[in-house]
């Protein structure tokens, strides 16, 4: 996979650097990996309906 630069302004370094040290990671790039993987991880599980209870319906025809 190619690799590709990213420039971070000031919040967004800080942000990153606060992930860094609750994630125990050793970088800004690791940690917006990280922020990335989770997103579409959390977005996935909206999408397909994963860990949602599905019960039974109860009563008779209408």
């Amino acid at each position: 996979m190619p690799e590709q630069s990213v420039e971070f302004d000031e919040q967004t370094a800080a942000v990153l650097d606060a992930v860094c040290e609750h994630a125990g990671l050793s970088s800004r790039r690791q940690a917006a990996e990280f922020l990335l993987r989770t997103s579409i991880r959390e977005g996935n599980a909206r999408l397909t309906g994963r860990g949602r209870a599905l019960y039974p319906i109860q009563g008779g025809s209408r």
